[in-house]
């Protein structure tokens, strides 16, 4: 590799701190890849926690390149790495630039961008160099109108480039966003050997039970509505219809933890609720030949996360306008729904989220050119709603009928032949 200059991440003068939670989601791209895999850290300092998250990410056959900080110097950090115990310090390599770096599968800015946007579009540019092919660039920058001269809106138009993926962490002081970069193509196969990513959309309230932000969102409505009826009216009872609707609604967001199967060859429920229809049919948006449909109902006392059902890379996403009529009626499927589109290694397989007589609001996530792990979450509907899964037909046998209930990301609704 030709000799560069090292980096310099943009940064107006005080640094933004990047906290665990934010780190966690900097770094979540590394924890995923479940094979042997190289990882490059650009601007790091021992203390840094998206150091100590990169760490815990790695696994026996990983290594990671630690580039310094121009604020520290490359032989504290070595000592750091050595103080960490012999596992980490064969495992972690520390350069003094990233001009002696190789290529890596992941490569992480560990500072935040908040320079101007010559200097964001120029840096992006050197760290894309250490890229391998299909490899994510991970960078974060201020979530907050005018933290930053320029970088914030020059990473948003990269993402809307070559964005696989972004994430707003709000518990980090300032807030930030995470966006991922791919700028050469990833097989689709890829997908098969990834874990699902960590989501901070989704706030732990428990070790197995979370609540999507949409939910906090909507419950922090409810309480707004609650104290403003309260103060409008100070001795009516009015106040507690809202006040005790925030529960409730927080629930309906709810978005539990989930065990997904190992197995190669299962598909499993791309939503919680009750199958009503399992048919071969053809569908020309989608390919010739015919199509598997498992259609899952989903009412409002279900989980409404939507979760892949196979692993694969998302190659198109459109939405189709139509009616909002009751998601258990045949008619419903000339609804309005948002179609995600997967190539993977047995062939195309298409989730169609459908809009129901309540939902009017779907959530998708993940972008053209995302990789998606089986069971991996991908969005939701809001309220009562309609998830169909399409399989090819010659390909995938069905296992479950009408009437049965499954659980999105656990139950095998099908099975590769």
């Amino acid at each position: 590799m030709t000799q560069s200059p090292a980096v310099r991440i943009p940064g107006q003068p005080g640094p933004v701190r990047i906290g665990e939670r934010a780190a966690r989601t900097l770094v979540a791209e590394l924890a995923r890849m479940n094979d042997p895999k190289a990882a490059l850290l650009v601007g790091t300092v021992p203390e840094s926690a998206v150091l100590a998250a990169a760490i815990d990410a790695l696994l026996p056959g990983d290594s990671l390149t630690l580039v310094p900080a121009a604020s520290t110097d490359a032989r504290l950090l070595r000592e750091h790495v050595t103080a960490q115990g012999r596992w980490v310090a064969d495992r972690v390599r520390v350069v003094d630039s990233v001009a002696e770096a190789e290529p890596a599968a992941v490569v992480i800015a560990g500072e935040a961008f908040a320079g101007t946007t010559e200097e964001t579009r120029a840096a992006v540019a050197e760290l894309a160099k250490y890229l391998a092919d299909g490899a994510v660039l991970s960078v974060a920058t201020p979530a907050t109108p005018g933290r930053t001269a320029g970088a914030a809106a020059e990473l948003e138009r990269q993402g809307a480039l070559y964005g696989v993926g972004s994430d707003v962490v709000l518990r980090n002081t300032p807030p930030l966003r995470v966006h991922r970069l791919r700028f050469a193509p990833a097989e689709a196969g890829s997908a098969d050997r990834l874990a699902p990513a960590y989501r901070p959309s989704s706030v732990p309230l428990t070790r197995g039970m979370h609540i999507d932000s949409n939910g906090v969102a909507a419950a922090g409505i409810t309480l707004g509505l609650a104290a403003l009826a309260r103060l409008a009216r100070p001795k009516s009872k009015l106040w507690l219809l809202p006040a005790l609707a925030a529960a409730p609604v927080a629930a309906f967001f709810r978005d539990p933890q989930r065990d997904v199967p190992e197995d190669p060859s299962a598909v499993v429920a791309s939503a919680d609720g009750q199958v009503l229809s399992v048919q071969r049919l053809q569908d020309e948006r989608f390919g010739d030949g015919e199509w598997l449909r498992i259609a899952v109902f989903l009412s409002v006392l279900d989980v409404h996360v939507n979760r892949a059902p196979v692993a694969g890379k998302v190659v198109d996403y459109f939405v189709a306008d139509g009616g909002f009529v009751n998601a258990m009626k045949p008619d419903a499927e000339h609804n309005v729904a948002a179609y995600t589109v997967l190539d993977t290694s047995r062939g195309t397989v298409v989730v169609a989220q459908r809009t129901g007589l309540i939902a009017r609001r779907i959530v998708q996530r993940a972008p053209i050119g995302a990789l998606l792990a089986k069971g991996e979450r991908f969005g939701l509907i809001r309220f009562g709603s309609r998830t169909d899964v399409y399989l090819p037909a010659d390909a995938a046998e069905p296992l479950v009928g009408p009437g049965d209930k499954v659980i999105g990301g656990s139950t095998v609704i099908a099975r590769w032949r």
